[in-house]
């Protein structure tokens, strides 16, 4: 799950990410509107943390441009304490949830994976090619019905190239996508995840799903391999 958190509270905005990359999450951040909105547009999102108080342009009007801009990833709204009036306006305004500050970690996290699966992104539930299934919502996936065990960074590469199947994927928009745009340390990273993932999902099975294209990217088989 691919996440932007919107905060001008600088402390608050690091310690969100942190606590999200250690769910599993690839996390970018913004410190006001205007860099959230031009993040927002760059990259594909499953959900957005997005407070009110923002430098530039305020939550309001940040959420109400992307929900006009057909942008449908899930919004949740970050309000004051007691505030009933800006958790109506939060929805008025195309927020799909909202928490009010302070808050739990833990409730934040569920909150933002109920809203992913409610939300969807409009994507299928599942994703299948030929024998091999993943399924996002539930985090698993199967070669002919035999579980296979990635990790969580593991999976969100299979996952991004699944939505992409039959596609040369570049490593820097692997890199961009599953880790985060600010990512600053050795590119060859992806290819020690995919090598990874390759062992997991193609060798046990005498299959060639994941292919290397030299001087390209990656490809996923869409017939499964």
């Amino acid at each position: 799950m691919r996440v932007l958190v919107v905060e001008d509270e600088r402390r608050l905005a690091a310690a969100l990410q942190r606590g999200l990359q250690a769910e599993g999450m690839t996390v970018d951040v913004a410190h006001d509107g205007p860099q959230g909105l031009w993040l927002a547009g760059e990259h594909d999102y499953d959900v957005i943390v997005l407070d009110i108080m923002l430098p530039g342009v305020n939550g309001y009007r940040v959420c109400a441009r992307l929900r006009a801009a057909g942008n449908e990833a899930g919004i949740l709204m970050l309000t004051a304490k007691d505030g009933e009036y800006d958790e109506a306006e939060a929805l008025d305004t195309g927020a799909d949830d909202f928490l009010s500050k302070p808050f739990s970690f833990v409730v934040l996290v569920a909150r933002l994976r109920a809203l992913a699966r409610r939300t969807g992104r409009r994507r299928p539930q599942s994703l299948e090619f030929g024998d091999l299934l993943l399924d996002p919502a539930r985090h698993t996936c199967t070669r002919g019905g035999t579980p296979i065990r990635l990790t969580a960074r593991e999976f969100a590469v299979l996952e991004y190239l699944a939505r992409r199947a039959g596609e040369v994927v570049p490593k820097r928009e692997i890199l961009e996508q599953v880790w985060d745009s600010a990512f600053e340390g050795d590119p060859n990273v992806v290819e020690v995840h995919i090598s990874a993932v390759r062992r997991k999902i193609d060798a046990p099975f005498g299959r060639s799903a994941l292919e290397t294209v030299r001087g390209a990217g990656y490809r996923l088989a869409a017939d499964g391999g």
